[in-house]
């Protein structure tokens, strides 16, 4: 019945995207609605859809719900392989940035657990800064980098996630997200195995490492797309999958479906906040989705608080 009530909503969210923006629904064209407010639209939901999803299964492959691909340094090294790609590769197309992305990330994820798992850690909150802490390390280094090359501006502009720009084609590699996602679902059991141990996953016949870089692949790829085509929006994949086991427990068999419209509805409606608050002008989705997932995020807390008190 939820996922009904959450679909529901984001087709709703879905149809008022459409028609606000700086030109009325009145003087709206087929053309600009099919070049310009229809992808728009759909890039915000498969991103969303795309990192409540990745967000999760970080969440299980690390055992620690405080840990997404932002908080495990995955976005950072795809940044850094970005960077990397147009210093050695200047007329690099989308694609070729995407796959070094795809290749840097899942690189720093991998060395990000390997830290995490020669490190005794006896507070689950210790995890997350671990990541940070590493993550900053990496993005110093682009940073470093970039004034170096004289591309600092690049850098910064993948810390704000936009999607003002979207325009028909220059959004479809996003796509690529949606068998990302396809392939989530059909290892969503194993991927809350694996959250369990290398011991229990191997009672219960699940392939703990062949799992783990499934799953690595799926969040490094996910991050690269979205870096890639609108850049970097915080709290999708930290707020929605905490709400979510919150309220109905922590199978992503069953919750998986949930957690990506969750993705989905949360980043249409920050859209929608940013285009009317200072209409006609627009305000970064990244601001909004660091303002609405911090509070959600927060309530999460207290509830589990309460929970466990």
């Amino acid at each position: 019945m939820r996922r009904f009530i959450i679909l529901a909503l984001v087709i709703i969210l879905f149809a008022l995207s459409l028609v606000i923006g700086a030109i009325s629904i009145h003087d709206l064209t087929r053309t600009l609605l099919i070049q310009s407010r229809l992808p728009r639209t759909l890039s915000i939901l498969i991103s969303g859809m795309s990192l409540s999803t990745a967000g999760a299964i970080m969440q299980l492959l690390t055992s620690n719900r405080f840990v997404t691909p932002a908080t495990g340094s995955t976005t950072e090294w795809a940044k850094l392989g970005m960077l990397i790609c147009i210093i050695w590769i200047p007329q690099a197309t989308i694609a070729s940035k995407t796959l070094i992305a795809l290749l840097f990330g899942f690189l720093g994820s991998l060395s990000f657990l390997a830290i995490i798992q020669h490190i005794r850690l006896k507070e689950r909150t210790l995890v997350p800064l671990i990541g940070i802490i590493y993550g900053n390390i990496v993005a110093a280094t682009a940073t470093f980098i970039g004034y170096q090359y004289d591309l600092i501006q690049s850098i910064q502009s993948w810390t704000q996630g936009n999607f003002a720009l979207i325009l028909k084609g220059r959004y479809e590699v996003l796509y690529l997200s949606i068998p990302c996602l396809l392939i989530a679902v059909l290892y969503a059991n194993q991927f809350t195995v694996i959250s369990m141990g290398k011991e229990i996953s191997h009672s219960l016949g699940v392939r703990y490492k062949t799992t783990l870089y499934i799953g690595l692949m799926i969040v490094s790829s996910i991050s690269a797309l979205v870096l890639v085509t609108v850049g970097v929006i915080p709290f999708v994949g930290l707020a929605i999958p905490n709400i979510v086991t919150l309220f109905w427990g922590e199978s992503l068999e069953k919750n998986i479906v949930t957690i990506a419209l969750g993705g989905g509805l949360f980043l249409l409606f920050c859209d929608i906040i940013s285009r009317t608050l200072i209409h006609p002008f627009e305000i970064p989705i990244s601001v909004t989705a660091s303002i609405a997932g911090c509070l959600l995020f927060i309530l999460v807390l207290v509830q589990r608080s309460r929970h466990e008190a």
